[in-house]
């Protein structure tokens, strides 16, 4: 089973935007694939219930994994360009500074930037990165979900009586 976090599909009164941090591959399934599995998170950003932060470095990440040669054809087939993706993060997400180093190292380098930020702003990482979603104890410790999906909560309707 995949790690979800659980959110009401009506925002309670008075929530703010929880912070969530996105990986490459969760942008990638965002503004390429519109893979189902991040509808969820879209919808969450378009009615503002999460505020998308990233650094300056994921997204030079971003715009060198577009290059990426065999990621060409699926771009191509979605109709998407590299410049239309930049383009979508850049509307989407608040760019800040580079978080201090979490308490924990992730086995990936590569995903170091992306726990230390989540840490940094108690918020929602979203990955599917076994090497990130394997530190989901040690980040709720700090306030930090690492999930590999976000889904609404069913509403039950009151038995009838």
């Amino acid at each position: 089973m995949r790690p979800e976090l659980r959110l009401p599909a009506v925002a309670p009164a008075g929530e703010s935007a929880r912070a969530v941090v996105l990986d490459t591959n969760i942008v990638l399934d965002l503004f390429i694939f519109a893979d189902a599995a991040v509808a969820t998170v879209r919808a969450l950003l378009h009615a503002q219930r999460l505020d998308w932060i990233a650094t300056q470095h994921m997204r030079d990440e971003l715009e060198r994994v577009l290059q990426y040669t065999h990621l060409q054809p699926r771009m191509a087939y979605y109709g998407v360009g590299a410049g239309d993706v930049l383009t979508a993060f850049d509307a989407g997400v608040r760019l800040v500074e580079v978080a201090p180093r979490a308490p924990w190292a992730c086995k990936d380098a590569d995903d170091q930037k992306f726990i230390d930020l989540a840490v940094a702003h108690r918020a929602i990482i979203v990955s599917k990165d076994k090497a990130v979603l394997c530190m989901r104890k040690r980040l709720l410790t700090q306030d930090t979900h690492a999930v590999a999906a976000i889904v609404f909560e069913e509403v039950c309707e009151p038995c009838p009586t």
